[in-house]
């Protein structure tokens, strides 16, 4: 009887695990998730400033501490100590609250993550994730997405038109990409056959999904961007456009937890992606019993995922220049969403054969290649429509610019001096005209 006991108790499921958990371990892992932010925060600023300047062939910061590490540090405690600037226009509560709604969804969102497998953590068993709910996924999105109500409250309370516009911006701009990342995750869903994050990386052991589902991965990629405003698609801020965007107006501690939403949510799509896509804790090219998959050394794994994604955020961000604002929302609106689309029912398709047993996955592979060889050989074959030729359209050059013909003569300058003699005198002398006839009747 005891030896069925233990068989059962070691063959407990995550939920199972974390139901378990002690009071102290909760409490525990609830402080570390909490801590993750503000430190992941402090070291990717520098991180940020010293990549971006070997980029553009700059040190970077370098005066505080040893090489400049700890300029972020100082930067932390500095910014609570600053006065405090508030708009006479501005709608005080909303004013106050704006920054702590763009800061704690992002530091809740963690919760759902799993950083690694079953550990023992001061003899008591568990795995490292705080809460492994069912629909883990959706809280992770809802979280992720509330963080923009406290960019738009922060940019109509302001009482500027500035802010407000940036405001306005991202809220576009949430919209447009929220889409496409939630329907970028619908492949996942639909191979894992689970919403649980925890049951979503146990399904990759077979394969990882950032090649099985390329398509959704690329997609989840710019998404991800988008979603967290970051260059090239920082149009809520837009320092030449918008002064500072949506933050114009804050000063001292709500300027910096604005800033440390931004770098939290940099963390939680980074983290979700990896546990999505890229095997979350798992090492590549082995099983779950192995010992590279077991104790602490998965959460190695993980953060060599985890910063690999991020360092993707600072290299976009010295890179590319920022989009225009209708070049965003038409990549957003008639580019990955349509395509998000039709991937989704490729999937669709691709699953109901291998389910009904007619097709095996290379054939099905091989047979969608030569769909789209002849798809795009009819594309080529076709001919292209002809544009009538505009009659009323200015030569332009490479650049794009129009340009005046070559053989342009400018009109010669009228001789005015003519022209003022053959004026009556009464006029060139500046006298009244005097209306009549000439025999001073009116």
């Amino acid at each position: 009887m005891t030896g069925m006991v233990l068989a059962q108790a070691d063959h407990l499921t995550r939920a199972q695990l974390l139901a378990d958990d002690p009071w102290w371990l909760i409490l525990l892992k609830a402080v570390v998730i909490l801590l993750i932010g503000p430190i992941m925060t402090i070291f990717l600023i520098v991180w940020e400033r010293k990549a971006v300047g070997r980029m553009q062939n700059r040190p970077g910061p370098n005066r505080v501490g040893p090489g400049g590490y700890l300029q972020s540090l100082a930067d932390a405690i500095k910014l609570p100590f600053k006065e405090q600037i508030i708009p006479d226009t501005a709608d005080r509560k909303v004013y106050f609250l704006a920054p702590v709604i763009a800061v704690v969804p992002s530091l809740i969102a963690l919760s759902a993550i799993p950083f690694g497998p079953e550990v023992s953590i001061f003899g008591h068993r568990t795995v490292l994730q705080l809460v492994d709910l069912p629909v883990g996924v959706l809280v992770i999105l809802a979280c992720s997405s509330v963080g923009v109500y406290g960019i738009v409250l922060a940019g109509w309370s302001s009482g500027s038109p500035y802010p407000l516009l940036g405001g306005l911006r991202s809220a576009a701009q949430v919209i447009s990409y929220e889409i496409a990342m939630g329907l970028s995750i619908v492949g996942v869903v639909l191979y894992a056959q689970s919403l649980s994050t925890g049951d979503i990386v146990a399904a990759q052991s077979h394969g990882w999904y950032f090649y099985l589902l390329l398509p959704s991965f690329v997609i989840y990629l710019i998404s991800m961007v988008g979603e967290t405003n970051r260059a090239p698609f920082d149009l809520p801020e837009a320092e030449s456009e918008l002064v500072g965007g949506f933050h114009t107006e804050y000063s001292s501690m709500k300027f910096a937890m604005f800033f440390l939403a931004e770098y939290v949510n940099m963390v939680i799509v980074s983290a979700f992606a990896t546990t999505l896509f890229l095997g979350g804790w798992m090492f590549p090219f082995v099983g779950l019993d192995s010992p590279l998959n077991q104790g602490w050394l998965p959460l190695i794994w993980f953060g060599v995922k985890l910063f690999a994604l991020l360092f993707g955020f600072i290299w976009l961000r010295g890179t590319l220049p920022r989009f225009r604002y209708d070049q965003f929302m038409k990549l957003g609106w008639k580019v990955l969403v349509p395509v998000n689309l039709l991937w989704i029912v490729v999937i669709t398709a691709i699953r109901a054969i291998r389910n009904s047993g007619g097709l095996t996955t290379a054939q099905i592979l091989v047979g969608g290649g030569i769909v789209i060889v002849v798809a795009i050989a009819i594309a080529m074959l076709v001919p292209e429509k002809k544009v009538p030729p505009d009659t009323d359209s200015v030569p332009i050059t490479g650049g794009g610019y129009p340009l005046p013909p070559l053989d342009l003569k400018v009109p010669p300058v009228p001789d005015r001096s003519a022209a003022r003699k053959k004026r009556p005198r009464a006029v060139r002398s500046g006298e009244p005209a005097q209306v009549g006839s000439s025999d001073g009747n009116v």
